[in-house]
């Protein structure tokens, strides 16, 4: 089996962080979201993978290379337009060939890996096998109506009136056949050629198209909050470690990892939290669900639940949650005014806080 990563859409609800890095490269756990999909396919045995790509892909390549620290091999596929689910599929033939594969969107995550999905693939063997989960709002996703067998009957995208509630996330299996399936659609009323049509042409076609539920942590990473949340999920099942520095008057509590050459001074950590490589955090508290990039400087500061890119400084600011800073921002305070601060912003910004 092959396996094809979609990554190359715009991010345009993440910005303005999607202004200076693609969203697939977002860190999540410190890691980018984009090898959170990698390392999910390499676990179940999908060694090459053909990564679809936009007018990001130069930035794409230089963190993914050839996919050989995950040990797969990588395949860049270049979508000049956003045309759809189903044209990736399209553009992506020489590659896929006819093997079966599966299809994954470069910004989503889903935390305990895709084992159970690939077993009932194989086991059920489907033309074509889509991952649901119940959710709250089926009007803003694909919608599988399924029999009691689980097999999908009908596929309904953002119904104003849902049959059920069981959303198609972004995981799919194929077999070949989609290639004739996403020959026959026509774009959607939005000049796009959808996968919820290519599986619907199966489905009418009488070719078992099967639902498969995702009982596991999912959530596409399309928005600041679901970003944070995901970096809370994962850091959940971090095992502690530290392979930096740490003095005898800081405290660390909860699960931390201390990543090589990072140096804790005079600060309280209170796990899950990651330090990354490189970053010094001294006089500061660091609380829970907080990942720090690799070459922070953190100096009288107080933050937690946020994410910090690369190379950020924030000195003499506390109170900062639920923010997620751009790599090489800088965070100081100018005054006395202490207050709570939510922050979203770009790469090289500088922020001054009143404090």
């Amino acid at each position: 089996m092959k396996g094809l990563v979609l990554a190359g859409g715009a991010g345009t609800r993440l910005r303005p962080i999607s202004h200076s890095m693609p969203k697939q490269l977002v860190p999540v756990a410190n890691k980018p979201v984009l090898v959170h999909c990698l390392e999910n396919l390499a676990d179940i045995g999908v060694a090459d993978i053909g990564v679809i790509v936009g007018d990001r892909g130069a930035e794409i390549r230089a963190v993914v290379g050839d996919g050989s620290r995950w040990g797969v091999r990588v395949t860049y596929i270049q979508q000049d337009r956003a045309l759809g689910l189903a044209h990736a599929v399209l553009i992506a033939r020489d590659f896929l060939g006819d093997d079966d594969f599966v299809m994954y969107l470069g910004d989503n995550i889903l935390a305990g890996g895709l084992a159970h999905l690939a077993t009932a693939f194989a086991e059920r063997a489907p033309a074509a096998q889509v991952v649901v989960t119940p959710v709250p709002d089926p009007t803003q996703f694909g919608v599988a109506v399924v029999d009691g067998t689980g097999r999908v009957t009908r596929l309904v995208e953002k119904p104003r009136r849902p049959e059920g509630d069981l959303a198609v996330i972004g995981v799919y299996f194929f077999t070949p056949a989609v290639h004739e399936a996403v020959r026959a659609i026509k774009p959607s009323g939005r000049g796009e050629l959808e996968i919820t049509d290519a599986l619907q042409w199966l489905v009418a076609e009488g070719r078992h198209v099967h639902a498969e539920r995702f009982g596991g942590y999912w959530r596409d990473t399309g928005q600041i909050d679901d970003v944070l949340e995901c970096n809370r999920v994962l850091l959940g099942r971090l095992t502690g470690r530290i392979d930096g520095a740490v003095d005898s008057d800081s405290v660390l509590t909860g699960v931390v990892v201390v990543e090589p050459g990072a140096k804790i001074v005079r600060s309280r950590i209170e796990g899950p939290v990651i330090i990354g490589a490189d970053t010094l955090v001294e006089d500061s508290r660091v609380g829970p669900h907080t990942s720090l990039g690799r070459g922070c400087v953190l100096r009288g500061a107080g933050l937690d639940s946020s994410i910090v890119l690369n190379d950020v400084s924030v000195l003499g600011v506390r109170g900062i949650s639920g923010s997620l800073i751009g790599r090489s921002a800088q965070v100081s305070r100018v005054a006395e005014e202490p207050h709570r601060h939510r922050l979203v912003i770009g790469d090289d910004t500088k922020v001054e806080v009143p404090g």
